[in-house]
């Protein structure tokens, strides 16, 4: 695959099947390609892990050390993001596929499951 092409645009105008097809374009340009199954959950264990510890410094009880670097959730949820990415690509799963599913599975199974908010007031 060649370069996307969407890289400019803001995450509004992209699809989940053009972010996929975006990453898939930037791993195919390397010979090692995407990790094993095993390695990916192992680095989306970690990316989780950096994501847990930004959580943990800004609303936790756990402030920073001061020779700490500066880090935001926003970019620990990026790289866990893109390696879910990396690990449905992988496998050749469509995450939008998976997301229409999931989002079935909550509106049936759990569609009395939490209080609704009024909405005749909205």
């Amino acid at each position: 695959m060649g370069e996307s092409g969407l890289a400019g645009l803001p995450l509004a105008d992209k699809s989940l099947s053009d972010i996929q097809r975006e990453v898939d374009a930037y791993i195919s340009q390397f010979k090692e390609g995407y990790f094993s199954p095993l390695s990916m959950l192992a680095r989306m264990t970690e990316e989780v892990g950096e994501l847990a510890r930004e959580v943990n410094h800004l609303y936790g009880e756990k402030p920073k050390k001061k020779d700490e670097a500066e880090n935001s959730i926003e970019m620990e949820l990026g790289d866990v993001f893109f390696i879910v990415l990396c690990f449905a690509n992988a496998l050749g799963l469509d995450l939008t596929e998976a997301h229409n599913r999931v989002m079935h599975k909550f509106n049936t199974r759990d569609a009395g499951r939490w209080t609704k908010k009024d909405t005749e007031n909205v």
